[in-house]
């Protein structure tokens, strides 16, 4: 990963670029998304995990938690989109600009097979004519605006020149580029000359998705490519919950406001869902890259990933707290 040169200053660099909070499934609900937002606030746009609409044309129960401005009071929040028909994005587009909203994104980017199988995602970066006729009617009839999430080709990094061709026949926007194939998933290196491609010839605003998790990597790439707007992050965020502010100048997280962030985050997933047996997984996921925020934590990880009751998590998280200093960046953090 990129360091951070001595002349770049991270204040200035973190102050020039916006912040996305990427869309991950399981983690991002509307729940996580207003915690954070109370606790570490200065994201610039939230997106919501993929909503795929279908061709009964109504959001379902969890779909309208993630979208419905009741459930995410204050939030600037973007609905993602997974679908390949255009009647079925315009629909939820309509709906969505009823409900207030002035962008949605359509997901290129999933590369989970169970999707790409269907040809949504990244699986339609597998037919051009498809995905171009797909753009042609959605552009040509939707009510808001357009930006889209996408992988640089599905089997090679060298099918992006074609696939940004295409995007730069509408008027999207913003471009979201996560700098991997299909075939990688989200492990390897990402590809820098793709990056490159985007910010020298997109016609949108390209939003870069790196994997980064740490301020002075964000500074870093910010210096490197000046011509960037934004920058989405996940994991890394995930794993630090202060990154974004810690990009914009601020300071890092501190123990108590971990540990309070921790619990408003437990209680809420607690009354949402009834108890904390479903509770448990949810939590137990987002402490996957959270523990990395403490120093000498492989034993505590070890404890958290086999907790299988409730007490026994609950345990293990105060020994956390109560035991290991709080690290300024995630260390060892394994981005996918």
């Amino acid at each position: 990963m990129a360091v951070l040169p001595r002349a770049v200053n991270l204040r200035q660099a973190g102050f020039a670029m916006k912040y996305s909070v990427a869309p991950l499934e399981g983690i991002t609900d509307h729940i996580y998304r207003s915690i954070h937002m109370r606790f570490f606030p200065g994201a610039d746009r939230y997106y919501t995990p993929f909503l795929s609409p279908t061709q009964n044309h109504f959001f379902t129960p969890r779909e309208q938690r993630a979208v419905y401005p009741v459930h995410n009071p204050g939030q600037p929040l973007v609905p993602q989109l997974l679908t390949k028909n255009a009647e079925d994005f315009l629909w939820a587009a309509g709906a969505l600009a009823e409900l207030g909203y002035e962008e949605v994104n359509l997901n290129l980017g999933c590369p989970s097979r169970t999707v790409t199988a269907k040809g949504k995602g990244s699986g339609l970066l597998l037919d051009p004519i498809a995905l171009d006729a797909l753009l042609e009617q959605i552009f040509a009839k939707a009510p808001l605006r357009i930006s889209v999430k996408t992988r640089i080709g599905y089997h090679d990094e060298a099918e992006f020149a074609s696939l940004l061709e295409l995007l730069n026949r509408y008027p999207l926007s913003e471009l979201i580029v996560h700098p991997r194939t299909t075939r990688q998933l989200y492990a390897g290196s990402i590809s820098e000359s793709a990056l490159s491609l985007a910010l020298a010839q997109s016609r949108a605003p390209v939003c870069c998705n790196p994997s980064l998790s740490t301020a002075a990597e964000c500074a870093a790439f910010a210096a490197a490519h000046p011509s960037a707007k934004a920058l989405m992050l996940g994991r890394g965020l995930i794993a630090d919950p202060a990154l974004i502010r810690k990009c914009k100048g601020g300071a890092p997280a501190v123990r108590e406001e971990l540990l309070a962030f921790h619990t408003a985050l437990s209680d809420a997933y607690q009354q949402a869902f009834g108890g904390v047996h479903n509770t448990l997984p949810r939590m137990k996921e987002i402490w996957r890259y959270q523990i990395h925020l403490f120093a000498d934590s492989e034993k505590h990880a070890r404890r958290i990933a086999k907790a299988m009751r409730w007490p026994e998590f609950v345990s293990a998280v105060e020994a956390v707290f109560h035991e290991l200093p709080v690290l300024p960046d995630a260390a060892g953090l394994q981005l996918r």
